[in-house]
């Protein structure tokens, strides 16, 4: 019955970080197609860039959420000592990233919405 459960796991993990690529790949995707459609339209303002990078960075912190997942499902079946301490590595590295990410792009955003206020 472990042993079902193990590769039980082990299918919803890689489906979880199946998503995480398909999330980011997306999001890769839609800022290229934004960044040329700016390019293409010519004219561009300062920081016109800004809303596609805070976009992108939500794309990048949903996959960041679901690589997080899929580690916490693949330790999840009696693990190791070594592999929780692999997954507490995994895990504290993928929350600073989220983290600083999140605030960096909350950042970036408080500029444009003072600036829509005053215009």
């Amino acid at each position: 019955m472990e042993e079902l459960l193990k590769v039980t796991a082990n299918h919803v993990a890689l489906a979880v970080e199946t998503v995480a690529v398909l999330i980011v790949a997306i999001g890769a995707l839609n800022a290229l197609v934004e960044i040329a459609a700016a390019l293409l339209r010519g004219r561009r303002q300062a920081h016109w860039g800004r809303p596609i990078w805070i976009a992108f960075g939500g794309w990048l912190l949903g996959a960041l959420q679901f690589a997080l997942a899929a580690d916490i499902v693949r330790s999840a079946i009696s693990p190791t000592w070594e592999q929780i301490g692999q997954l507490a590595a995994i895990a504290a590295i993928r929350t600073f990233l989220s983290y600083f990410l999140e605030r960096d792009l909350a950042e970036m955003a408080r500029p444009s919405r003072e600036s829509e206020t005053a215009a």
